[in-house]
């Protein structure tokens, strides 16, 4: 329905737009561009979340490649779409609209169609949020069967069962946050503080791809152009990053004095400096055995290539 939505009010509205509202192309200079973009992965971000339920999936070797690959083409077509529709239509009134996209779709379809946009985007709300609390619990059961987190959190990690504790927690930060931005009084930050942790996730997943995946292949490579990218994502985020940097560091501190204790390898075995093989219990591959897992799942390489 929000693709739908999305793409109605794109069309709808094309017919109404202006090359003229291009211009000047970058009011605020283009050293502006940089923010606006930290702002913007925060609402690219989200499609990626399907990972934490692989393990509700039948077959997430070929479902996961397949529905990431989706994601990914269908949401960067959707997000063009508008934003070039909202510069093109609504030109610098877009900037101080509340609801761009209901303006859109009034544009094109007519005034009343603003309103029912405001009400199907309320709805709408509903399943993203639901998708984010599903991976979001799913999540934590899986780092505390992995002794990333305290093995209270393991409760419902297995598949099909419902990881109740770990979904407690995750509504009663939710609910932390949400009474956060209303005390501050608005998004803004909320907003830059999620974008640093998607960086960050984005960060050390590329320098994993292009460590593990075999030299001279075109995913390596593709890992290579998202580096680049997302390397620079991390200079223009700026002090927005240090709260994810401080969550990091505080979970790589916890995996080594709890399994420092005991004597083995923690859960993040191999991907922390000095950790030279497996983890405890077998729970990953080495990096040269997820190396030749990922063969099969990237494109060119397997599944998704295919």
């Amino acid at each position: 329905m929000l693709a739908a939505l999305l793409l109605a009010a794109t069309l709808t509205a094309l017919p109404h737009a202006r090359l003229a509202n291009l211009h000047p192309f970058a009011p605020h200079g283009w050293l502006a561009i940089a923010p606006a973009a930290a702002v913007l992965v925060w609402g690219f971000a989200g499609w990626e979340a399907v990972t934490s339920l692989a393990g509700d999936f039948r077959n997430p070797r070929r479902d996961v490649p397949r529905a990431t690959a989706v994601a990914l083409v269908v949401v960067a077509l959707l997000y063009l779409g508008v934003a070039g529709a909202s510069a093109l239509v609504l030109g610098s009134a877009a900037g101080d609209s509340g609801a761009p996209l209901a303006d859109l779709l009034a544009v094109g379809a007519g005034g009343p169609a603003r309103a029912l946009t405001s009400l199907v985007a309320v709805l709408l709300t509903f399943g993203a949020m639901n998708a984010y609390f599903a991976g979001g619990a799913r999540l934590g059961a899986a780092l505390g069967r992995d002794a990333a987190l305290p093995a209270w959190f393991a409760q419902g990690a297995t598949t099909g069962a419902v990881p109740r504790r770990s979904l407690g927690v995750v509504c009663g930060l939710s609910f932390v946050a949400l009474a956060a931005v209303a005390a501050t009084g608005g998004p803004h930050a909320s907003v830059l503080l999620t974008t640093g942790s998607f960086v960050l996730v984005y960060l050390v997943g590329t320098a994993a791809a292009v460590r593990l995946l075999p030299r001279a292949s075109w995913p390596r490579r593709a890992a290579v152009v998202a580096l680049v990218a997302v390397e620079l994502l991390v200079g223009v985020t700026g002090l927005y990053l240090a709260a994810a940097l401080l969550v990091a560091l505080a979970a790589v501190g916890y995996d080594r004095y709890r399994h420092g204790r005991r004597g083995g390898t923690g859960p993040l075995g191999g991907l922390l400096p000095g950790d030279p093989g497996r983890p405890v219990g077998g729970a990953r591959e080495s990096g040269a055995e997820f190396g030749e897992e990922l063969q099969g799942v990237a494109p060119g390489g397997g599944a998704l290539g295919r």
